[in-house]
């Protein structure tokens, strides 16, 4: 019984006022409604402070290396997070090297280990296993009750994981969806996408995918491949021990090849005979190898004995392995001469370093690429694979950020913070119409896509800041200087210079394009012969400093081939199949489109316009020979003829003066000529002629569509040369248009568009 002094809070209670008081009295309802409020309060504050339980499960070695940095990230927030890790699939098989053990080595307490695979290695098998592990995952996943579990791909272990999840109402975050590949992966991956709640995915396509798969798009996050965290800093680490240990003392840098081929489950007779051909190409090219086993997938046990029947294992140029240590793959792939297969190893990481890689069948079709990946899609034939291993092998790239730019698990540890448990565990499906294009991470901030682009000229060095869409969002000019290192030391000081400035200005720097006089290499982004306006620079690799420098993809041309790539990404020759681009400036250059492709020419000359020559006894041009186009319309001539009439007291006319300490310039000459001198006018009309006639050659010769003259002279060139091809064309190019170009800066708009709009497969 309570006392009669007491004071109970609840319903029935009883509460005596003060001796000879009137106060007000509270009743006993209103008393319950006040430790109910407070109690909820104390509720939703433990909920604010509790740690999120994050389980992350992991298949095998390949998905491991994607999911141990985002462990890392997760473990180092102990106040945050609360880590589980479950490991199944092939982790705990012996033949496919016992990989959980690494995981150990990582310091992950293992909270589960469930066999789940069910072996014989065929489609079967697949489904028993995928049955298997739907069977051990609920007690499992009862016991550990995780807010959220982590998944990564594609493959049929993770689908297993990812229904159990959905099932039992777990919330679930998928890694790299939207990818596409061209095989059944890409249906199991899908299917874990329509599952999952939340959405890590690698690249811009991926997360467009996802978008048009009517995922809601505030649950996605362009984060990059986590794996990337590690990479460029794992590249230099006494890698020459880790090549040592895998393929021998004598092995040397970029001297062997590294070898990861896996079946392909909707075709394992034929990816079972390709396997073969590959072998037998290995074998014949006789290069050090390391070759890693297959994956657990349908096929596996069959190519395995194709390895012991070839003798892969005792040969003494091979090196046959069931796993090695993410961070020594890594190693041993961004020093590789080449890398061969179908694993997507080849066609994701080995492009952050720029290593060769032969991408053999359709195991990883669809999959975005950089320059370095060759396509081999049907290798039906031993000689194939041979001459594709020839074209490669020892050849050297611009690196690749196409999945990752190294933050990705900062990102991912924040997205993870952002969750909040008192949304609705339904997902929601956004469905069409789908939202424009726009990418935001967890703060919700929009990045430009842009490039840095440099301008080489004899005068200045010009780098721009340039978005997807022409936009020169910043520029920097500084004196070019006249040596070489002193030219190398500002362009690589300016570029990290704008760099760094471009995140604060919100752009993502996808790449470096580099635009200068001469005559360049574009593969090997080396400039092979300078002009006259820029001395010391001949037989200069512009690509690999700013690349090992930067970390980013560097492209490099032509000035006039550039003019030419800017006027088809934004000026007008876009959408035209055949158009020739001049340049009208301190010299003339310009560069030929062909079929909407750049035309280079076999020893990289293609697009020379300014050396063609209109006369055999003409002025002589700065290339040594004479009577070209240039040394008749470009501004040096000009300012030549313009001198000459100075010193001869024939140039100024009423209403013109030239300054004491002002150089005589091609400007004065057109001043004059407007002002009615007629011996400048006549100099002006033998230039355009001059230009015409060596435009009208380019007519005859490759027929484009559209000519487009650019630089500060078109406008004053563009009607004498519509009246020089009406009088001396054939009737056939007579109505050619002949227009002039409405870009302001197109030397640094090609340089972008070479990084913008650069082709990201190749196939052979």
């Amino acid at each position: 019984m309570y006392s009669s002094q007491s004071q109970v809070n609840g319903m029935g209670s009883h509460i005596h006022s003060p001796p000879g008081g009137n106060s007000y009295v509270r009743g006993p309802h209103a008393l319950y409604f006040e430790n109910l409020a407070r109690q909820k309060a104390t509720m939703e504050k433990n909920i604010n402070q509790r740690k999120l339980r994050v389980c992350v499960a992991t298949c095998n070695r390949a998905d491991y290396s994607k999911l141990a940095p985002i462990m890392f990230g997760i473990k180092a927030e102990p106040d945050h997070f609360v880590l589980s890790v479950v490991v199944i699939g092939s982790h705990l098989i012996d033949d496919y090297g016992n990989t959980y053990r690494m995981i150990e080595q990582d310091d992950f307490d293992i909270q589960a280990r469930l066999h789940t695979i069910v072996r014989g290695e065929d489609e079967a098998s697949m489904v028993e296993s995928v049955g298997l592990a739907l069977v051990k995952l609920p007690d499992v996943l009862n016991r550990l009750n995780p807010d959220i579990i982590v998944v990564h791909g594609d493959r049929f272990d993770a689908l297993a994981l990812a229904t159990s999840a959905a099932l039992m109402n777990i919330r679930i975050l998928h890694i790299e969806g939207g990818e596409v590949s061209g095989t059944i992966d890409d249906s199991i991956r899908h299917s874990i996408t329509k599952l999952a709640h939340y959405h890590v995915c690698c690249t811009r396509s991926a997360e467009q995918h996802l978008i048009a798969m009517c995922e809601d798009h505030a649950r996605i996050l362009l984060a990059g491949c986590p794996s990337y965290d590690k990479l460029l800093s794992v590249k230099n680490k006494d890698y020459m021990s880790v090549l040592k240990m895998w393929l021998g003392d004598d092995v040397k840098n970029r001297e062997y090849i590294v070898a990861l081929q896996h079946p392909v489950t909707t075709n394992i007779k034929h990816s079972i005979k390709m396997f073969e051909f590959t072998l037998d190409a290995l074998l014949s090219f006789n290069k050090r190898t390391l070759i890693l086993f297959p994956n657990i997938d349908a096929g596996s046990k069959e190519m395995v004995r194709v390895m012991r029947k070839k003798g892969v294992e005792h040969h003494p140029n091979f090196r046959a392995v069931k796993h090695v240590p993410f961070e020594q793959f890594i190693q041993l792939v961004a020093h590789a001469g080449c890398m061969i297969g179908n694993s997507s190893c080849g066609v994701r990481e080995a492009g952050a370093f720029g290593t060769p890689v032969i991408n053999l069948g359709t195991r990883q079709t669809g999959r975005e690429t950089g320059e370095n990946v060759l396509h081999v899609r049907d290798a039906d034939t031993q000689n194939k694979i041979i001459h594709a291993l020839q074209l490669q092998f020892g050849k050297r790239y611009p690196c690749s950020k196409i999945y990752g730019d190294g933050n990705a698990v900062p990102r991912i540890v924040k997205f993870l913070k952002s969750i909040s448990l008192d949304e609705p565990l339904q997902k929601k499906f956004c469905f069409p119409p789908v939202k424009e294009s726009i990418s935001q991470d967890i703060d919700h901030i929009l990045e430009t896509l842009s490039a840095l682009a440099v301008d080489l000229g004899g005068t200045n060095l010009r780098i721009g800041i340039v978005s997807m869409k022409g936009e020169i969002i910043k520029k920097y000019v500084q004196p070019n200087p006249k040596t070489y290192e002193d030219r190398i030391e500002l362009i690589l000081k300016m570029c990290i210079e704008a760099a760094a400035e471009a995140v604060n200005l919100n752009c993502r720097i996808l790449g470096v394009g580099i635009s200068t006089g001469g005559r360049v290499n574009p593969h090997e982004g080396i400039v092979l012969h300078s002009t006259k306006l820029i001395q010391e620079w001949s037989s200069v690799d512009l690509r690999t400093p700013l690349s090992d420098t930067l970390h980013l993809p560097v492209w490099v041309d032509n000035d006039g081939n550039c003019a030419a790539l800017a006027e088809r990404k934004f000026g007008q020759g876009k959408g035209v199949e055949d158009f020739v681009t001049i340049i009208t400036g301190t010299g003339i250059g310009g560069g030929v489109v062909h079929n909407h492709e750049l035309v280079h020419g076999s020893s990289f000359c293609a697009g020379e316009l300014g050396h063609i020559m209109v006369s055999f006894d003409g002025p002589e041009c700065m290339c040594g020979s004479s009577g070209c186009v240039e040394a008749y319309a470009s501004g040096i001539a000009l300012q030549r003829e313009a001198k000459k009439l100075h010193d001869e007291d024939m140039l100024l006319v009423e209403g013109m003066t030239v300054k004491n300490d002002e150089s005589v310039s091609a400007i004065h000459l057109i001043q004059a000529a407007k002002f009615g001198n007629t011996k400048a006018a006549n100099i002006l009309k033998t230039a355009g002629t001059a230009l015409g006639i060596g435009i009208i050659n380019i007519l005859h010769t490759i027929n484009p569509s559209l000519v487009i003259l650019s630089g500060v002279l078109a406008n004053q060139y563009v009607n004498v040369v519509k009246d020089m091809i009406r009088q001396r064309g054939l009737a056939s190019i007579q109505d050619v248009d002949v227009v002039v170009s409405n870009l302001s800066d197109p030397a640094l708009l090609g340089a972008a568009s070479m990084v913008l709009d650069y082709t990201t497969r190749r196939t052979y």
